[in-house]
């Protein structure tokens, strides 16, 4: 099949490589850092072990089929431990809602705090049931190169269950009006980029996705699995070189022949950047190879970044979990911050991860890992001075809802913005999490996985379809490598012709 040349070692980019290898292709992923894994790489200092990025596990059935497709399971690589309670949400002070992993015991926690919720909920969950089946098992596996591509008898009638003309907001007051349940019902569109009134109700396919499929831990963290998906890579015989740095490309006509690195520069027939799309297309390309101009990449709206503390204790917390979310604050106050009028925000929400609740190797005996994330706005002017600023608000906050000190327990201490997110990754204005999902950049209105110029140039990850998180990244990669097999099958047949 050739020689393929992948370009980031990203979930996305691992996923890209194993696939073309498994269609025949001789595969050299390259990466840009001393590490593996793109945004979710792992941090060590001092005994303790942090995941840099992504630190909830959902979706179980993605990672079962990735590496299925592969004749493997998940469990030849890592072990999976379902979280009970799945998370901890904090409204204040004394005042705590656990989330069950058991159905029954959910129904009956919503029923507690509202009559009649809790039938409700099981209606609501059998509704996000669908919509779960829908886009997770046949829309997110569309390359959105074509509109026919959802002419399909099953999708099209699925599409009208979908409720993408409500918003998440009305949705969820159908079925609960108590303010904490809606804003247990909300939260995960906190990541999706919007508020909950501009977000489309189909996306409660994230709450089954959450309260029926379950929260689940890989022992070792989310780097567990990087090295799985590293080490599935390496058995199907892809070459990985890390330092190798993409700093442009070799043409023959309107053909890539080349990837030039800070090493060498590698041969290509097929290219695949699982490296931030806006960096490879604006600043790699020529201008006249590129798909989409500067201003259509200005007018994209993005999911938000993240301000993140990764802090190392030496002593043990008490009254918090493996997650915890704190939202003893305003949920749409802060929403507007990062959305309708992107400052950094005046009240913020927090999420705590707590990796050592669960697994003795994150911390050393009698200490904690603590990761704490701050969903802000991308494209802000990331300072020392603010970051300290927020560190002390989440801080004092913190310590008073759980009722002990931390600040002076603290013995490693590391935060993580937009300014790191652009140096190691060159994430475009500083997001983490990609585009937002709105409904006008879904599906064929997101940039495309291929050139429109290059005949050869494909991309992967959170920029492209099917769009933002791990599952979606474990599914871009075997979604573009498929459509590179298919063109090229396209190819061969015109030639035979």
């Amino acid at each position: 099949m050739g020689k393929a040349i992948v370009i980031g070692s990203g979930f996305a980019g691992l996923s890209a490589a194993s696939h073309l290898a498994k269609r025949g292709f001789s595969v050299t992923l390259l990466e840009k850092n001393s590490t593996l894994g793109g945004r979710a790489r792992q941090y060590k200092k001092d005994g303790f072990v942090f995941d840099m990025g992504p630190s909830w596990y959902w979706m179980p059935d993605v990672f079962e089929r990735y590496f299925g497709e592969f004749g493997k399971q998940v469990s030849d690589y890592y072990t999976l431990q379902r979280l009970d309670p799945g998370y901890r949400v904090v409204f204040g002070q004394d005042d705590v809602v656990d989330i069950p992993a058991n159905l029954d015991k959910l129904y009956a926690l919503f029923e507690s705090i509202e009559a009649g919720s809790g039938e409700k909920l099981r209606e609501f969950l059998a509704e996000a049931a669908i919509k779960y089946q829908v886009g997770i098992n046949d829309l997110v596996y569309k390359p959105g190169r074509s509109l026919t591509e959802y002419a399909d008898i099953r999708v099209l009638k699925g599409l009208m269950q979908m409720h993408v003309l409500r918003s998440i907001r009305s949705h969820v007051k159908k079925y609960v009006t108590h303010p904490k349940l809606q804003q247990i019902l909300e939260f995960p569109i906190l990541f999706l980029g919007g508020t909950p009134e501009n977000t489309p109700a189909l996306y409660s396919l994230m709450n089954y996705a959450d309260m029926v499929l379950g929260t689940w831990y890989p022992q070792g963290g989310m780097y567990s699995v990087v090295k799985g998906m590293v080490a599935l890579a390496k058995e199907l015989g892809v070459e990985i070189i890390t330092d190798a740095e993409a700093t442009g490309f070799e043409y023959s006509g309107n053909t890539i022949i080349g990837v030039r690195t800070s090493l060498k520069t590698y041969h290509a027939d097929v290219v695949v950047a699982g490296a931030d799309y806006h960096h490879v297309e604006q600043n790699l390309l020529p201008e006249k190879f590129r798909s989409y101009s500067k201003s259509y990449w200005d007018s994209r709206k993005l999911a938000p970044s993240s301000l993140i503390f990764f802090l190392g204790l030496d002593c043990e917390l008490n009254n918090m979990l493996h997650h915890t979310l704190f939202f003893d604050k305003s949920f749409d106050e802060h929403a507007k911050d990062i959305y309708d009028q992107p400052q950094w925000p005046k009240q913020p929400l927090f999420y705590t991860s707590l990796p050592s609740k669960t697994d003795p190797n994150a911390a050393p005996k009698g200490s904690e890992n603590l990761y704490i994330l701050i969903p802000v706005a991308p494209d802000l002017t990331d300072e020392e001075s603010t970051r300290e600023k927020y560190y002390h608000m989440v801080m004092d906050r913190l310590e008073k809802l759980i009722g002990q000190d931390v600040r002076s327990h603290v013995v490693v201490k590391r935060s993580y913005a937009h300014r790191d997110f652009i140096a190691d990754y060159h994430s475009f204005k500083g997001n983490a999490y990609g585009l937002a999902n709105t409904l006008s950049q879904t599906a064929i209105l997101k940039p495309s996985l291929k050139s429109k110029r290059l005949s050869n140039l494909y991309y992967t990850g959170q920029l492209t379809v099917p769009g933002p998180g791990v599952p979606p990244s474990l599914i871009s990669g075997e979604v573009v490598a498929k459509e590179i097999a298919k063109d090229l099958k396209k190819v061969a047949n015109e030639i035979i012709v």
